[in-house]
């Protein structure tokens, strides 16, 4: 039995609090800029919305431009997407696009602009540099593929949710090989979901898959606590199958992910695979990490006080957080 104090719980109550703005300002937007003449361009702008928040970024364009036509407004579930046709007499190379706001966030700007010839240009703006000057378009499909693989770190890096269920399975798996076993398991189905959803395959409503996904690390948490009670489960005896259970769910958050964002006409296969091999190099970062920071903490700590604590503490914590989640993420779409 773990005793809890109240410096514990507002230590995690804390925790909810920060990992919540943080979660919220994670999500990019996306910028579309499509050359239809020498001096015409049509512009999607995306900026993602949380709990009925839009993401504090403008889209500034050079000066000289104007609309042709006003721009249309669609509000979406999770961002407003507006459309519209500028012209810009000197056209747009050469010329600054600024996002005021971004610096003020932790979020990328994914900008993709092509130009009448199908030549192509794809990056990521970030709050370091919150502009971003059009140039001739040179990228290509290896622009198309090293920003979609940055946005899949990224992504996975910033998903706390999934981080958080890959630590539970982490906790619950201490053999290595039997690690590598269930994360596989765990990668395997999440790409196939991914994959089906992206390509429209398959459809599932993004809140309700982001309320079961919080609930499914809730899961994980609590047959932490049963494993080391020696309460049998199937989670203990064969986690590999409950990780692609779960991975098939939580594939369908990346590929929610994914669409936000937008994605390149005619690059979609390019840029889902890129995306992709970006999110399994994230989690691969994480694991290595949290194994590289555990074995510091036992070499450090010859008592393992300290580390001992935080390994009982930890499914706590994990569960208190994703069921934060989860009550959220109710609560957001069902007054939706």
């Amino acid at each position: 039995m773990v005793r809890v104090s109240l410096r514990h719980l507002l230590t995690l109550l804390g925790f909810l609090v920060v990992f919540n703005a943080i979660a919220h300002d994670a999500r990019p937007a996306y910028l579309e800029i499509r050359q239809t003449s020498p001096t015409r361009y049509n512009v999607l702008w995306r900026i993602p919305v949380m709990a009925g928040m839009p993401l504090p970024v403008v889209l500034r364009l050079p000066e000289g431009v104007r609309n042709v036509t006003d721009p249309v407004v669609r509000e979406l579930s999770d961002s407003l997407v507006e459309r519209r046709v500028i012209e810009a007499p000197a056209g747009l190379a050469g010329q600054r696009i600024e996002f005021p706001g971004l610096q003020g966030t932790i979020a990328d700007v994914l900008v993709r602009f092509q130009a009448t010839d199908g030549d192509t240009i794809t990056t990521l703006v970030r709050g370091s540099q919150p502009w971003i000057e059009i140039a001739a378009p040179t990228g290509g499909p290896f622009a198309i593929f090293t920003a979609f693989v940055n946005h899949g770190i990224e992504h996975i890096l910033f998903g706390y949710d999934h981080l958080l269920f890959v630590l539970a399975l982490m906790l619950i798996v201490r053999d290595l090989r039997a690690l590598i076993l269930t994360i596989t398991a765990f990668t395997f189905a999440h790409s196939i979901t991914l994959a089906l959803a992206t390509l429209g395959v398959v459809h599932a409503p993004g809140p309700p898959i982001e309320a079961a996904i919080a609930f499914s690390i809730v899961l994980v948490a609590a047959e932490i606590v049963r494993k080391r009670a020696g309460i049998p489960s199937l989670t203990a005896e064969r986690p590999w199958l409950i990780a692609f259970c779960f991975g098939l769910l939580h594939g369908f958050g990346f590929a929610s992910a994914l669409s936000e964002i937008g994605l390149p006409r005619g690059d979609v296969p390019l840029a889902l695979f890129a995306f992709n091999i970006g999110v399994e190099l994230g989690q691969l970062l994480f694991v290595v990490s949290v194994r590289v920071v555990a074995a510091i903490v036992r070499k450090v700590d010859v008592r393992r006080t300290y580390h001992d604590k935080a390994v009982r503490l930890a499914p706590y914590v994990i569960g208190s957080l994703s069921a934060f989640w989860f009550f959220e993420r109710v609560a957001a779409f069902s007054a939706s």
